[in-house]
Formats: C-alpha cells, structure tokens, sequence
C-alpha cells in the first residue's frame, strides 16, 4: 500500500524536485519508506506502508533486466498463484512483494496483464523499451489516480493535494463539478472539483508514449485511455445463488488477509461487517481484531453493542472508541482535508476514528464491508429506482400518463419514529405519488429514476440556483447533474427487467459507492496510514452477483436475499435476521456543534469570494438550515466545500 505521484513530459529535464514535493504530500500514505525514478522525460516516486515483504518490498521495483520500473499503490491478492505461475514460466523474483507479479505478467502479456490481476491497484509502469508508461486503475475503482494533462506533460497521483505541489496546476473550481457535489454530496468521477484535473476512470488503464516525431529526434507525447472491465459484461450465470456466492466469498477471504502485518475487521454488528469478520476469522483463525465506535451519550446510535456481542461469538478481542461531539468539531479541518476530495458525509469522523483506534493497537490492515448494500440491494431507494424506472417507461410506452395511474396509499414500512414521521409527512404515499407524476411528466424520456430519488438531491434541484450567482449559473452552460442517469437513444425499451437491475447496480457502484464509500474509505485509512481492503467489492464477486441478474433478476425479493442465503451457516440466525441498521452518528448534533463553530465561514469566505454563491444565498446557508428528510443539508455542503477550499490552498 502506498501513494505515488509522477511527471512524463516531452521536454528533457523533469525536475525530480517537482516530484520530490508531491510524493511529500502523501507521507500519511506510506510512512515506511520513499523511493523514486527518473530519466530524461520522466520522474516518478512513492511512499509506502509495508504490509507484504517488509524488508524485500521497497519501490521501485524492477524486472530482471533492468528496463521495466514499476511504483504500485494497492494489494494484488492473488499474487501467490500469480507467483507460482511465473516461477514455472522461468521468471526470476528479486523480493516477495505482491506488486512485483505485475512487472512479470507486463512481460507475458503486455497491456493484457491488466485481466489477471485480482485486487486494488493503481501503478504506474515504465517501459524503457518502447518509451512507455503505463497508468492503470483497479476494475472498481478501490485506488485512486488523478491526472492533470497538458500537450506535453501529464502529471499523475494517488491524492488530489498532492498534484496541486507540482506547480503544474492552479485551485480554480470546475463549475459543472461543483453544482454536481452540491446534488450528490461528492464530485462524480472523471470530474473532480478543479478544473484541469480529472480521475483516471475505474477500470481503466492510459499510456503515454514518447514517440520520435521530429527531424531533432525531439519527442512527441501520445496519451491514450482505455476501458479494460465492466461490470455490466459479466455473463449470464446459472446455478445455485446460495453455493456460488458462497464460494466466491470463501476464496476471496482467503486471499485478502494475507499480509506480514496484523489484520483487524471495522465491525459495526450489521451483516455486511459480520460477514466480513466471521469470513475473515474462518480464514485466518485466531489473528483477526475487531474495531468499533460509539458516541457519547447517543446509546441509541450506539452500535458497540452489537458489535460485542458477534465478536464475543467469534472469541476475537474487539477494541472500542467513544467519539465526543467537542471531538467531531476540532477535528473537522483535518477530516475535510483527510478526506481530499470534498464528501458531505457526516459520519465521516466514525470512520476515521475507526482508523484510529485500529493503527494505535498496531493492526495496519482493516477489513470492511462496504459493497454489501449496493451490489444486494441493501437500500429501499435502489429498490424504487427498478420499480419506478420500470414503470416510468411503461407508461410511456402507453401513451401520457393520468395521475390515477400514480396515486398510491400504503402503511408505514415499520413503526419506529424516524419512519413513521417519514410516512406522515409523505401523507402514506400521496405526497410522493404527485411528485413521481410530476417527474415522469417533465424528466427527458430516456432518464432513469435514480438518484433524483434521494430528498438530498431534490433539495439542490429545487433550492440551489437560488444560492448561485448569475454568473456561476452562465458558467454551467446548462449541464445538468442528472444527465449521469439519462441513458440516451433507445430510453426504456432497450430494458427488459435484468438489463435495468444491471443498470441501477451499474450506476449505484460508479456514484454513491464509488465516490462516497470506496473515495472515503480510502482517503480516511490511508490518512490513519491504514490500509483498507474491501472484499464485497472483489470484481470476481461482483461479476458473479450481475451474472446471476442477468439470469434471474432479484431486486423483488428483498434487501440482500441472496447474500443472505449464503451467508447461512456463516452467520448466527440472530445476525441473518437482523434488520438493516445504517451507521447511524449523532447527525443533528454534530450539525448544530459544527455550525455554531464554522458556520459563520460560508457568509464571507472562498464559495463568495470566487463567485459561486451570492451573499444572500451564503448567509442562508451559513444559518445551518437541517430540513426534516435530508442526509445532507445544502447548509452542510456548503460548509465542507467551503472547508475543503481553505484546507488545500493552505
């Protein structure tokens, strides 16, 4: 596990000093170690956290010959059969780290090593040969990598801060990006909130090539980017769900705890964590460690309970925290800036505690559970996207919809407070059922349902261009943040009912879990310097959950049926019957604390003064407004971007 930051340019002389400052802004990434390269055209350098081969597994690595040069941030957990398979190739090791199967497999299969890698990665491999270099990025997307680009540079790293110390790039606000963030609560990739930067796509992999273009033998720099995986590829599977996934995970399991370090399990009592952790133990008996986080005073949000009592059942040490709201508040600057990318994620200081705790008992690798939900329809607003988009293109396929054909009346879901107030308001349906008819009416015919979904975004189409200035609003230039779900020529009819639950899941992991989940996950370990590996999201797994789609869909028959029948005999029955319980912080507290402390920022900080939000609509931001429904207030948008830009021009 490590950051990595680099420069390929067509003018000779790449300063290394360059290099030498972004590398440092990624120290929290690997405090273990340094190493760099350079030649004539190209620098590039790393920090590592050792988790393989501690002593061996320094970067650079280099093939036998000497000209391939490889910096790698990720695990690749297949790397023992990998090994072996190279061995018998009559390839010679030089270390025992994980990341060095990727330079041997680059010399059998050039470009196609990327299809037998199984793990989280993004490196970057030089071709001394064909004076190429080689950018890629794991299947779903667990590792990040920026790119600034010019016509004869390209500037790359694993973390947004540390592109802006190559110099190369100016903090200058992308306006499409922004209005994205302030609809989802995160800038979807490519964008990233700068213009000039960009992400490498998960799944995707880009060479530069140096190419002799000129009579002076000066060279010309060739970038091209290609998609190498996508979910929504995956065959048809049949068989039985239960035995295949369960197989699918025992393998996975075994290969993510190898490591030379200490593995501990974030474990919140919930199925997902509970799966992770009753697999992990199965495959690494009597080493696993558990770590959870509770909150003063909130025992109703309080999950160390239930965490307890399955570590209890699984006889490993489980090791707590209590996160206080004056806590939450002084580290708000340092989780913002940890973070990297601007996240409107409250509970984003659990999980950096959770990071915490765990590298303060020395455990440098933490298991989680992230994926479950969105890959086994663990959220009912997923589950409405099928069955409003679906019946969304009916409609129209029937002609213009009446509103009878939307009216609908139903009980509440369950009688706990927050749920009930929900149905009340929603007046048991026919509030929503007026806004679906509305939606359809107006929404472009070829648009999903999808995140329009979420009162959060809601909230930003309705309220936000009241917040702008005119001329933020000019600069939009009239791109929409929902055209991410529009799914052009063909609209609806080209879905039968698999193709749509492929497309939700498709569309779910490239947005909420991509850049929320896996975005923070990652940026908030690595800022604990831990490393987070993530084994719902192993891409074999996800491949067979969309192959079974696409034979049998299942959206209809709950949230995480399917994982749940195999998870039986992994888990207690009392765990399997658990019902789903979000990770749930004291949110409206830690708002009122956060905005009695920084709110005033807002009314005249960065977002005023670069001409994004009016003075009018800053100070009605800046009061800290918590409408009843939201996540994530526009208030608390507003406040972590504006947080967000004064931590990186700092």
């Amino acid at each position: 596990m490590c950051g990595i930051a680099g420069i390929i340019g067509q003018t000779p002389g790449v300063r290394s000093e360059d290099v030498d400052r972004m590398v440092g802004a990624l120290v929290h990434r690997g405090p273990d170690g340094v190493g760099q390269y350079a030649n004539r055209y190209l620098a590039f350098g790393m920090r590592r956290l050792s988790i393989i081969d501690l002593a061996g597994g320094d970067q650079p690595l280099f093939n036998e010959d000497g000209s391939l040069a490889l910096i790698a941030n990720g695990e690749i957990y297949n790397y023992v059969e990998l090994r072996r398979e190279l061995l018998d190739r009559g390839h010679r090791f030089r270390t025992h780290s994980d990341c060095e199967v990727i330079l041997h497999l680059y010399e059998e299969y050039q470009l196609g090593c990327l299809e037998r890698l199984r793990g989280m990665f993004a490196f970057a491999l030089w071709d001394e040969k064909r004076r190429r270099l080689l950018l890629a990025r794991d299947r779903m997307g667990e590792k990040p990598l920026y790119l600034a680009e010019s016509a004869d540079e390209l500037v790359f790293s694993s973390e947004l801060k540390s592109i802006l110390k190559s110099g190369r790039v100016r903090f200058q606000l992308d306006p499409p990006a922004i209005d994205s963030y302030f609809h989802y609560g995160y800038v979807p990739e490519p964008q990233t909130p700068l213009v000039g930067v960009r992400k490498l796509p998960a799944g995707h992999y880009l060479t530069a090539h140096l190419e002799t273009a000129e009579a002076d033998g000066a060279p010309a720099l060739r970038i091209e980017q290609r998609c190498y995986w996508r979910m929504e590829d995956a065959p048809p599977v049949a068989g039985s769900p239960a035995e295949l996934i369960r197989a699918e995970l025992e393998t996975i399991s075994r290969m993510i705890v190898r490591a030379d370090v200490p593995v501990g399990v974030a474990l919140s009592g919930g199925l997902d964590s509970s799966a992770v952790a009753a697999l992990a133990n199965q495959a690494s008996p009597g080493k696993i460690e558990a770590f959870s986080v509770g909150y003063d005073g909130q025992e109703r949000n309080d999950e160390r309970a239930l965490a307890r009592e399955f570590a209890d059942y699984l006889r490993i040490p489980l090791h707590d925290v209590v996160l206080r709201t004056d806590e939450v508040v002084s580290g708000f600057p340092e989780l913002i800036r940890g973070q990297d990318d601007p996240i409107a994620d409250i509970a984003g200081s659990g999980y950096l505690a959770v990071m915490r705790l765990a590298r303060a008992h020395g455990v440098p690798v933490i298991l989680q559970g992230h994926g479950g939900d969105e890959l086994c329809w663990g959220y009912h607003w997923a589950r409405q996207a099928v069955i409003q988009s679906r019946h969304k293109f009916e409609r129209q396929a029937q002609g213009t919809p009446a509103l009878r054909d939307y009216l609908t009346f139903h009980r509440p879901r369950r009688l706990s407070g927050g749920t009930l107030l929900r149905w009340i308001h929603d007046l048991g349906g026919l509030r929503s059922s007026i806004d679906h008819y509305r939606r359809d009416r107006s929404s472009p015919a070829e648009r999903l349902v999808f995140y329009d979904l979420s009162p959060d975004f809601r909230q930003a189409q309705q309220r936000m261009s009241s917040h702008y200035t005119p001329g933020f609003i000019e600069a939009l230039d009239g791109e929409d943040p929902a055209d991410l779900f529009t799914i052009g020529e063909g609209g609806g009819a080209q879905f039968d009912a698999a193709a749509l639950e492929v497309e939700i899941t498709r569309l779910l992991c490239a947005t909420y879990l991509l850049e929320n989940g896996i975005a923070q996950g990652d940026r908030l370990s690595m800022a604990a310097s831990v490393e987070l590996r993530l084994p719902l999201v192993d891409y074999r797994l996800v491949e067979l959950m969309i192959g079974l789609r696409k034979s049998s869909p299942d959206s209809a028959r709950g949230p995480k049926h399917r994982l749940r029948e195999a998870l039986a005999g992994v888990l207690p029955t009392w765990v399997l019957a658990r019902p789903k319980r979000g990770f749930t912080p004291p949110v409206r507290q830690w708002h009122q604390a956060l905005f009695k402390a920084y709110g005033g920022q807002i009314r005249d900080g960065y977002l005023v003064e670069a001409g994004i939000l009016a003075p009018a609509g800053a100070s009605d931001l800046a009061r800290g407004a918590f409408p009843f429904g939201v996540t994530a207030p526009l208030s608390f948008k507003a406040l972590v971007l504006e947080q967000w830009c004064r931590n990186l021009q700092a």
